[in-house]
């Protein structure tokens, strides 16, 4: 029996890829945007913040790559999972770099979860937008 786990992680040109892709969307609909990307840890791979974007977009863009990464799920599927759960709606919102609105997406690779994007500084509907628009770069 092993005493070890082997994982995938989001490579540096991965990364590079998501941030110039979200930074292209983000120019055309004309946000500017917090950038993060995270590996399958959570921990920070690549970061932008473009000219203009709000300060506190900064750590919101990385806690949503962080939710999403350390859940598998994008961000704006805690809303609805927690909706209709009292305990579960006013408990766990108060867990540290929990988001629960759209913007941040698990990234994913042969079904393994190799890292997370997170977005912000418009409406969670832009940051989805420019989220969704790096991931299908990605993708090729």
């Amino acid at each position: 029996m092993a005493n070890t786990v082997s994982r995938l992680s989001i490579t540096q040109s991965a990364s590079d890829q998501l941030i110039d892709a979200a930074t292209a969307k983000a120019v055309e609909i004309g946000v500017p945007m917090a950038i993060s990307v995270v590996d399958e840890s959570g921990t920070l791979k690549a970061f932008r913040r473009m000219d203009g974007a709000a300060l506190l977009s900064v750590d919101i863009a990385t806690n949503k790559a962080y939710t999403a990464v350390s859940f598998g799920i994008p961000t704006h599927g805690w809303f609805d999972f927690i909706k209709e759960d009292p305990p579960l709606l006013h408990g766990i919102v108060h867990t540290p770099r929990l988001v629960v609105f759209g913007g941040g997406y698990p990234v994913s690779e042969n079904d393994q979860v190799i890292g997370g994007i997170g977005v912000s500084g418009g409406h969670y509907e832009q940051d989805m937008a420019v989220a969704k628009a790096a991931l299908a770069a990605l993708a090729g």
